[in-house]
């Protein structure tokens, strides 16, 4: 059997389809090819349940269609289901299964505040795609893989962190899912562990200014490391603070304790960390704007950001040093 699975973004939506890839692979030893956008190929690049990666650019979509008739798949599990995916479908011709992106319910509940969404974590939705192909559910929860020479040593790291340290993500790709640079400077100036802070390179300049509160506690990793070097620094974190972002669902694949500020998004997404028992949720209560969206914005639609300016975070440090003491 030879099948294609289709994710084009992002990092954390693919994290979240690799319980459906190594179902295919270890309970039916199908041939498993996966296409994604090329600008996400270390999300899949290490694991070893794919034979092989297709990477769509802005530039060869007729390439790509051409190789992937080329190598005559039995199936297509579309997990991003657009327009695009179906275009893919039609040229290739073979029985697709695809993911119910349940974009109604998603409209009522952003626009009228009507809840119709199943209780159901999309992972599980993605592998009700592969079920009538024998896929089973298998409790082993999100894959990440890294390859060796992207680990970071801790030794590498200053003195104070390489006996551990807590992981705090500032980054994600709208505004409207980070944590104001006053709440982050509010949490660091009450946490009395190291910190590392981790992001892409847009956010260094802010991580930067975060060190200066104290910066012999205080590591700034955003833009030094690539994806699979900062996976590593997530994977060997105590604890991983974070919000509705990919580096969150690589530290769910990890296993990690995960503390999530939500802001504009919502849980009822079915988005949350998968597979964990150790999440703990930090959300602003009885806001009727939430959720304004279900990705996000650049900037808050109403103008005062509540869903983040109004974050607890004394209850989020408290919560952090309740589960330190009884450990």
């Amino acid at each position: 059997m030879k099948v294609l699975v289709v994710r084009f973004s992002s990092i954390g939506d693919i994290v979240l389809t690799t319980p459906v890839v190594r179902g295919l692979k270890k309970q039916l030893g199908a041939e498993v090819h996966y296409l994604t956008k090329a600008n996400f190929q270390e999300v899949l690049a290490h694991n070893p349940h794919i034979d092989q990666i297709h990477l769509l650019s802005p530039t060869n979509w007729t390439a790509i269609v051409a190789q992937l008739k080329a190598e005559k798949f039995d199936y297509i599990i579309d997990l991003h289901h657009n327009v695009r995916t179906l275009k893919l479908k039609l040229a290739l011709g073979v029985k697709a299964y695809s993911f119910d992106k349940l974009n109604i319910q998603k409209w009522l509940l952003v626009n009228l505040k009507i809840n119709r969404l199943p209780d159901i974590h999309i992972v599980d939705r993605y592998l009700a795609c592969v079920k009538p192909l024998g896929v089973n559910k298998d409790l082993q929860g999100l894959d990440y893989f890294i390859a060796s020479n992207d680990e970071v040593s801790l030794s590498s790291l200053p003195l104070a962190f390489q006996n551990g340290y807590i992981g705090l993500v500032i980054g994600a790709q709208h505004f409207t899912k980070r944590l104001p640079k006053e709440k982050l400077k509010e949490l660091l100036q009450h946490l009395t562990q190291p910190v590392v802070i981790l992001g892409g390179p847009t956010d260094t300049e802010l991580a930067e200014e975060l060190c200066k509160l104290a910066p012999t506690r205080i590591y700034n990793a955003c833009g030094k490391y690539n994806l699979n070097q900062s996976a590593s620094l997530v994977k060997q974190a105590q604890k991983i603070i974070c919000n509705d972002t990919g580096l969150m669902h690589i530290a769910a694949a990890f296993q990690k304790e995960i503390h999530l500020l939500w802001g504009n998004t919502i849980p009822a997404f079915g988005m949350g960390p998968y597979a964990i028992n150790n999440a703990y949720y930090y959300e602003v209560p009885h806001l009727n704007c939430r959720p304004c969206s279900k990705i996000g914005f650049q900037q808050c639609p109403k103008g005062h950001f509540n869903c983040m300016n109004q974050q607890d975070i004394a209850k989020l440090i408290a919560q952090l040093n309740f589960i330190t003491s009884k450990n």
